[in-house]
């Protein structure tokens, strides 16, 4: 019985983790590039301005 016990461990790790991914998975399509890619022009274009006093 103690086998049957230690074998349902990883079942149940699995099955958790199969359904985090997809929880994971599903919301990561509502999310958009758009602020991470303004951000980013931002910042480089921050960083192409020359430096007052340089």
């Amino acid at each position: 019985m103690a086998a049957l016990a230690w074998l349902l461990i990883p079942l149940v790790a699995a099955i958790g983790a199969g359904l985090w991914g997809s929880w994971a998975h599903r919301t990561r399509k509502a999310r958009n590039d758009g602020p991470e890619l303004t951000g980013y022009a931002r910042f480089r274009e921050a960083m192409e301005k020359p430096r007052p006093g340089a």
